[in-house]
């Protein structure tokens, strides 16, 4: 079974201007939606099909595939099925065929990998065409009968009050994940292009497409989260791990063994304003040897420091290199290699998707990931720190 997914991601938007690259806990939405497709076992491809040349961009730049969307179907009128189409049509055209395609929404920026695994899965069992994620809602609806008066939809409003509880069944479609068998959905021209699965998800049905919704999103957010980072004017050095901090931990192997690595611009401007704005020094401390830890740490201007085992030894040589302490040291790593350096220094950071380990070392842990965004905002704090622009 062939499974790809498909992120629609116009540019116009007119209740939430440039709405797919606004950023939410310091990831693009856009950038969340391939998060979450990449994270799903079953997908084995992302695409995400746009009119926007800044939205291609990041979506590159977050390891998906970009199919052009042609002007005519990139309208507001425009559904999401006709550009769910024209990319079933490019994708097929270049590769395999395929069996089950996922439409996923920047909106939706809760959705989780193993909720688009759920729906995929269940694409052709007991005869399903399609699947949805949707959300228990448990309200009492009401609409406006004769005469302009409320009346109840799934309740008697007349007769004694029922417990919620007692209420049939009743699911709120969450708009995040759609997985379609494809031949049927070529065939119908719609998401729901059969006997319809429903998959019941517990994350918030938060769809953003005003400000007030990317407010309360950001508000769900923050208490599973940590607070902004904020330093003291005493961070002299920051030494960084590369795998899962530059990186998002994954790696790239072709059939001749060689590798590349996924890494972010936006981090890369973080650490060249780093440079430019203060006085910290930096240095990659890195157990592993590899050529795209020096072409990174070569075009950043970063020092790098590779093959080292036990780092904790390497950290102190070169602090004393540089006539800093540990105290005045800032270390950011993501696993248990790490340990020693974050138990030793005064300012130890981690990603928020590094090990438990990792995380209860830290002092401070990022809201963006490793490799998206997590070196971009402990920089931008260490500028804050020292009263940088």
């Amino acid at each position: 079974m062939r499974c790809v997914a498909v992120i629609p991601a116009r540019g116009g938007s007119k209740g939430l201007p440039r709405k797919n690259l606004r950023p939410l806990g310091g990831v693009a939405l856009v950038a969340r939606a391939i998060a979450a497709a990449q994270d799903a076992a079953l997908v084995q491809a992302v695409y995400v099909s746009t009119d926007d040349a800044d939205i291609a961009a990041a979506a590159r730049a977050a390891g998906a595939g970009v199919i052009d969307r042609p002007a005519e179907i990139a309208t507001d009128e425009a559904s999401s099925e006709s550009a769910l189409l024209h990319a079933l049509e490019m994708i097929e055209a270049e590769s395999d065929p395929v069996d089950v395609l996922v439409f996923l929404q920047c909106t939706s920026p809760f959705t989780q990998g193993a909720e688009i695994d759920a729906c995929v899965s269940a694409v052709g069992r007991d005869g399903a065409a399609c699947a949805f994620t949707a959300a228990p809602d448990h309200g009492f609806l009401w609409t406006i009968g004769e005469g302009g008066f409320a009346t109840g939809v799934n309740h008697d409003h007349f007769a004694p009050r029922r417990r919620r509880q007692e209420l049939a069944p009743q699911f709120r479609e969450t708009g995040a994940v759609y997985a379609m068998d494809a031949t049927a959905f070529r065939a119908a021209g719609s998401r729901f292009c059969g006997p319809v699965a429903l998959v019941p998800v517990e994350t918030p049905p938060v769809e953003i497409d005003s400000a007030a919704d990317l407010a309360l999103a950001e508000a769900l957010l923050a208490p599973a989260g940590p607070k902004p980072l904020a330093f003291p004017a005493g961070v002299k050095a920051l030494v960084m791990d590369f795998d899962g901090v530059f990186t998002d931990d994954r790696v790239l192997v072709d059939q001749d063994g060689r590798e590349a690595v996924f890494a972010s611009r936006s981090d890369g401007m973080g650490l060249d304003r780093l440079r430019k704005l203060t006085a910290i020094r930096t240095l990659i401390l890195s157990k592993e040897v590899n050529p795209v830890v020096s072409a990174r740490a070569k075009k950043l201007k970063i020092e790098a420091r590779q093959g080292i085992l036990d780092k904790l030894p390497e950290l102190d040589r070169w602090l004393a290199e540089n006539d800093v302490t540990r105290a005045e040291t800032a270390y950011i790593g993501n696993d248990v290699n790490d340990l020693d350096c974050l138990n030793a220094v005064g300012f130890p950071v981690a990603p928020c998707d590094a090990r438990p380990e990792a995380l209860a070392a830290a002092r401070h842990v990022t809201a963006a990931p490793g490799g998206r965004g997590a070196l971009r905002e402990l920089c931008e704090a260490l500028i804050r720190a020292t009263g940088g622009a």
